[in-house]
């Protein structure tokens, strides 16, 4: 009985050793999984940005990614796949958005106008989604509509729904929620065109620019009283 024990508790040792580095291969494999799935989505992303999404070949993204194009094809079968998954690594809102709402609760004006301005004006912004977002337009794909949708028409609806709301407050002048709302992202989005797909010097700042626009913007909606 003792034995039959013994040789029962040495094989499940036994088991348990082998079991232990099958789990570490295949989690190693997965990590590798995923770290290769991201590499051809660095290498998309830079080749999108440059030559724009018909002049990117899938032969292109996968010897820049170091990969056969066969691999290229098990992970994303389709640059449509591709795109769409550059899009979900990229566009990370729910900070912004939880920031924004909390503003638009306080009818903080300055606060909200100031999220929405230095979200995109700020050292060291990353000016690949916006050279992707143009290359979408000017090609007229199918991609173009479900890019500025995540990009930036959820927070032109935002501002402009906040200042038809400020507006029944009395604090903005009557003027177009809508016209307004797209004044304000269309100084946001000239700004960026000059300087960061451009190249102009800025001549002040990022935050002292943010300031600035916000300050000009403001002051052109915000109703003044009769004296003043």
């Amino acid at each position: 009985m003792r034995y039959a024990l013994f040789m029962v508790s040495k094989w499940l040792l036994t088991m348990n050793r082998a079991r232990t580095p099958f789990r570490k291969r295949h989690q190693a494999s997965r990590t590798s999984c995923h770290e290769r799935q991201a590499s051809l989505i660095i290498a998309a992303t830079s080749l999108f940005a440059a030559h724009g999404f018909t002049g990117t070949t899938t032969k292109q993204i996968a010897k820049a990614a170091g990969v056969s194009e066969a691999l290229l094809f098990k992970h994303f079968p389709t640059k449509h796949a591709l795109y769409t998954a550059i899009l979900a690594e990229k566009a990370h809102y729910s900070e912004l958005r939880e920031a924004v709402e909390e503003a638009t609760k306080k009818r903080d004006d300055e606060r909200l106008f100031t999220l929405l301005a230095s979200y995109r004006i700020k050292k060291g912004a990353d000016p690949t989604m916006l050279r992707l977002l143009l290359f979408s337009a000017l090609e007229r794909h199918e991609l173009a509509n479900m890019f500025f949708q995540q990009q930036y028409w959820v927070f032109h609806d935002l501002l402009a729904g906040y200042i038809r709301r400020r507006i029944k407050d009395g604090a903005f002048r009557p003027v177009d929620p809508v016209l307004a709302a797209k004044a304000f992202f269309g100084v946001i989005l000239h700004h960026r065109l000059l300087h960061d797909i451009f190249g102009l010097p800025m001549h002040l700042s990022h935050e002292a620019s943010v300031v600035e626009y916000v300050s000009l913007f403001l002051g052109g909606l915000v109703r003044q009283s009769p004296g003043s």
